[in-house]
């Protein structure tokens, strides 16, 4: 083992550097030489096989060129570089693998979605399935005109659970059940399908494997961050979205975060990549691959010091089972660990067969002649099916969060003034891991479209501390039917890189609003942005503190827009006006602005303690100023039971031995009669909470078991909410990360009280059950 070769050329180390976002896709060619002939072109085969074949042809040194992300490929074997980092959190993404056209031209655009946390906001699971296969088709359309990777680091499925954290945006929310249900779908509607045959569309990648939510905090940075978490709340809260995502929708990749957990860093954490991702979820070989967080291979050494070198570093992390550094770690420091017997080219192989397995799964080597997926281009791309998805995800995702009777708007209402720094975004609703959009329309175009006469005032910006624009703002709203402010948050105070230290609305925002209040017309607060910030205030109708009295400050309505997307504008018109009504729920908690003073960001713990008041709904022991699906309608419910629950529950027996994701079985399938008793047709979305007695103190406030969106309740009309509960769903963790179902008194309740509830309770009897059998770290 003692043989010595090149490290990486300097070629390749200026391409990843300075030329990534150029690079342009090319398919190798099976039907001559030199692949010609070699078993990884026999479409007989399977893919492990394939792969296989060719990669025993690497030398190491082509072996250890392509364990990065921006992989040269092998031109003497006929195969062509590939740049594995594409992004597509919302829609293609600009990013080193998506190279979009100057304007004008084919592919200067691809659909841009709203953020996944207003999606999440949506509950409704057939809309995330439709989005992802609209993105997947445009992905697909890209990449046949090289100008996209067929691989996407998408999505995001750390759980919300601090407010303060940057990238929430990125998050469906902070429920890990409701996390779980919109990863299983968005998956299928990535890969075409749970585990498809012949082909994957693209290959997803569910990040940042694992309890990542920290960017950089009071000093504490992502990159050299220790997360300590009990086997308890990592079963239970930040890994049951992975295990939703690898285990059930069978995802093809999974991307290992900056932070440690525990000691150990994530991409050398053989307990989090062989125990759990391999083992016990049953990441296979076939097409399956872990890739680094960009640089993170590199923080084994260079930030968490957890090596005395890079070739131990790089080492750790191959053999923990990361088989992409996204970064230049492996390709620098790979030679040297191989160089002293640290690593072996079987270790290497292992890594390179992984990712060609699903460079094979995904057509890379066949003839686009039988690939449907081949066959899009350019005018699969923006289509007015997916221009008309990009708004209904809009719509159906804003959130009424309190409304006097003011929305919808009276027909008497002509002329509104639109003021602050989100009146007139664009770019902005994009939020952040962007593509170009085909158009963007903001919110004063939005009503200007709808046919009213509006105007735009800035007022203040986003942070900004002068009053020097209220003078205007209030001048034009003076001259107004009604006024609309909209603000909050976006990516200057709010992104990767950087979390917040306060949750309260920044800048003199709050102080505009006040004034505007003032003036007693009607008024809507549109608060943008994917973490949310105190609105007691704008609740209450309470002033912000003031030198000056400003008398009553009346908001008579508020709506929650996060960041969304492309046709924002035009689906908060639609809600202005009535011709949608909103529908949309909560997916985080809205915290009194005092929790950021009450626990640390860097505490990992969920439970309530002398240090922690709680995390999200089911453990904060606060009153939140807006709860965890919380959500008003323009018109009234009534919630009653099909068929009334059983009193009394026996509790199954089932093994967990026998049947790996016995977590699934189904406990009871509970239909609530959805009726609408007032005068406008709307969507309404079902929530089913349980909560009781069972298992150990501390109980639960409550937790999301079920949920579903009924759509276009007609006036008078009613629907039939079909809400299927499993045995996991209804299951909580011991000490040690165990899922048990126990005995004990327990209420279900539909909905958050707000506006309706439906309650009932019922006993569960029997003796406990263990339905899952948590890995334990013996490092």
């Amino acid at each position: 083992m003692g043989l010595q070769f090149g490290a990486i050329s300097s070629l390749l180390v200026a391409y990843f550097v300075c030329g990534a976002s150029a690079i342009t896709y090319s398919f190798p060619d099976c039907t001559a030489a030199p692949l010609k002939g070699n078993a990884v072109c026999d479409t007989s085969k399977d893919a492990t096989t394939r792969a296989q074949a060719i990669i025993s042809l690497f030398t190491v040194d082509e072996l250890i060129n392509n364990t990065v992300n921006l992989s040269p490929g092998v031109p003497r074997l006929g195969l062509p570089s590939y740049q594995w980092w594409s992004e597509a959190l919302h829609g293609v993404a600009s990013s080193p693998g998506v190279t979009f056209a100057p304007g004008g031209q084919n592919f200067s655009f691809a659909t841009s979605f709203p953020q996944p946390i207003l999606m999440g906001a949506a509950f409704d699971d057939d809309l995330i399935k439709e989005v992802a296969t609209t993105i997947s088709t445009e992905a697909r359309a890209f990449n046949n005109f090289g100008r996209a990777g067929i691989d996407f680091f998408t999505p995001n499925i750390n759980p919300f659970k601090d407010p303060r954290w940057g990238r929430g945006q990125e998050t469906p929310g902070e429920d890990p059940f409701h996390i779980s249900q919109y990863v299983f779908n968005l998956v299928q509607g990535l890969q075409g399908g749970l585990d498809p045959k012949p082909y994957f569309k693209v290959i997803a990648d569910c990040k940042h494997f694992a309890a990542y939510d920290l960017e950089n905090w009071n000093g504490n940075n992502r990159m050299s961050f220790n997360a300590i978490v009990t086997p308890q709340d990592m079963s239970e809260f930040y890994l049951p979205p992975f295990q939703s995502c690898v285990r059930d929708a069978k995802v093809a990749s999974i991307m290992c975060s900056y932070n440690s957990v525990n000691g150990i860093p994530s991409c050398a954490n053989s307990f989090l990549l062989q125990s759990i991702l391999r083992d016990y979820w049953g990441f296979n070989d076939d097409g399956r691959w872990v890739t680094s967080d960009c640089d993170a291979v590199d923080n084994i050494f260079s930030t968490h010091h957890y090596t005395a070198d890079y070739p131990h570093a790089v080492a750790d992390a191959l053999l923990a089972g990361t088989d992409v550094d996204c970064g230049t770690a492996y390709s620098l420091h790979l030679p040297a660990a191989f160089n002293q017997s640290l690593i072996t080219r079987a270790d290497l192989e292992k890594a390179l067969v992984r990712q060609y397995s699903s460079l094979v799964r995904l057509g890379y080597f066949d003839s686009p002649s039988v690939q449907p997926f081949r066959q899009l281009g350019w005018s699969d791309v923006n289509t007015p099916s997916a221009q008309a998805l990009a708004h209904q995800a809009a719509a159906e995702g804003i959130v009424l969060l309190k409304n006097d009777g003011t929305l919808p708007l009276k027909s008497s209402i002509k002329k509104i003034a639109f003021i602050g720094p989100w009146a007139n975004a664009t770019t902005q609703m994009q939020g952040n891991y962007q593509g170009i959009a085909p158009f963007l329309i903001s919110p004063v175009q939005g009503v200007i479209n709808a046919g009213f006469s509006a105007t735009y005032t800035l007022g203040t910006s986003m942070t900004g501390m002068t009053t020097t624009g209220f003078a205007a703002a209030l001048a034009a709203a003076s001259a107004a039917d009604a006024i609309v402010f909209a603000g909050g948050i976006d990516d200057t105070v709010e992104s990767e890189g950087n979390d917040r230290v306060n949750i309260t609305w920044p800048g003199v925002q709050l102080d505009l609003v006040s004034q505007l209040g003032a003036l007693g017309k009607p008024f809507i607060v549109m608060q943008f942005g994917g973490g949310q910030v105190d609105g007691t205030s704008l609740k209450n109708n309470t002033q912000v503190e003031s030198v000056i009295d400003f008398g009553k400050c009346d908001v008579n309505s508020i709506l929650w827009a996060g960041y969304p997307g492309q046709s924002g504008g035009s689906a908060l018109a639609d809600i202005l006006t009535g011709k949608v009504a909103p529908a949309g729920r909560l997916p985080t908690t809205q915290y009194p602005a005092e929790y950021t003073s009450e626990v640390g960001m860097t505490d990992m713990t969920l439970r309530p303690s002398s240090t922690n008041p709680g995390r999200t709904y089911k453990w904060f022991q606060g009153t939140p100023v807006f709860e965890f699906g919380h959500g008003l309608h323009f018109t009234k419910f009534a919630l009653s039971w099909q068929h009334q629950p059983p009193a009394k529950y026996q509790i199954p027996k089932v093994s967990f031995s026998s049947k790996k994701d016995v977590d699934l079985n189904v406990f009871d399938t509970f239909n609530v009669v959805v009726k609408n008793t007032g005068k406008l047709i709307s969507d309404y979305v079902a929530l089913l909470f349980i909560s009781g007695s069972g298992g150990p103190s501390p109980f639960p406030n409550k937790q999301l078991v079920s949920y579903t969106r009924l759509h276009q309740i007609k006036a008078g009309g009613q629907d039939t909410a079909v809400l299927k509960v499993t045995l996991g769903s209804i299951a909580r963790a011991d000490a040690q990360g165990n899922l048990w179902v126990y005995s004990g008194s327990y209420k279900l309740t539909v909905d958050t009280g707000s506006e309706v509830s439906l309650t009932h309770e019922f006993e569960l009897e029997g003796e406990s059950v263990q339905i899952s059998s948590w890995p334990q770290d013996s490092s």
